[in-house]
């Protein structure tokens, strides 16, 4: 058996407008993860776990056209659980079956970065893996984080971030962001990341968000 953990970056009909609105596209969605889905054959069907504004999704997921059903599962005034199911592109559907052929299993949950990429991992055959990979379509970017190790899930906090967020704390460290007293200010981050000042701001603050979470989880 191999494990590899991977990030893809869809984009145009890989990337549904739910998904994009998931992945950093809406600003009141602090993190959300993929907890299961059922692609086997139409509609297709995802519980989430999403820690936000959730009612403000529910909203969406209610005006949505592609929506067939769903239901909101709170567990405080901040995270919830959402189950829906619905219409999904040939070119979504697609991008899923190619990591379930073979002896390949994806361990949840997929985790939604905010600068629209996934990252999760799978387990399967050498060869299936392999084929796996070659077979992301060239509209979708994909980065192998990780080969191997000693666990299946992330091994540190650190592999909770997205490559963005990873970056923008390099970037920060290098700076002196996180010096007492600070030498940087997000600005300095940002010249260093090559984005505006907000951008950057929003990253540290995600990323800061995920450490801490991870740090204090039981």
């Amino acid at each position: 058996m191999k494990r590899i953990r991977l990030t893809l970056d869809p984009a145009g009909d890989y990337a549904p407008p739910l998904y994009e609105r998931l992945a950093g596209g809406a600003s009141y969605l602090e993190r959300v993860r993929i907890i299961n889905w059922n692609v086997a054959a139409p509609p297709t069907a995802f519980l989430l776990w999403i820690r936000g504004d959730y009612r403000r999704f529910e909203a969406e997921l209610a005006a949505s056209e592609n929506v067939d059903e769903y239901e909101i599962l709170p567990i405080t005034d901040r995270e919830c659980h959402c189950f829906f199911e619905g219409a999904v592109a040939a070119a979504a559907r697609l991008l899923f079956e190619n990591f379930t052929r073979g002896s390949l299993i994806t361990v949840p949950p997929i985790v939604c970065n905010d600068d629209g990429s996934n990252t999760f991992s799978i387990v399967g055959a050498d060869a299936d893996i392999q084929r796996a990979v070659e077979g992301v379509p060239d509209g979708v970017d994909v980065t192998v984080e990780a080969v191997g190790g000693e666990t299946v899930a992330p091994e540190s906090a650190v592999g909770r971030l997205s490559r963005r967020q990873r970056e923008a704390v390099e970037a920060a460290l290098e700076v002196g962001y996180y010096e007492v007293p600070r030498r940087a200010t997000t600005e300095t981050v940002a010249r260093e990341l090559d984005c505006a000042s907000a951008t950057a701001a929003e990253h540290l603050q995600k990323a800061e968000s995920t450490l801490i979470a991870a740090l204090l989880e039981p």
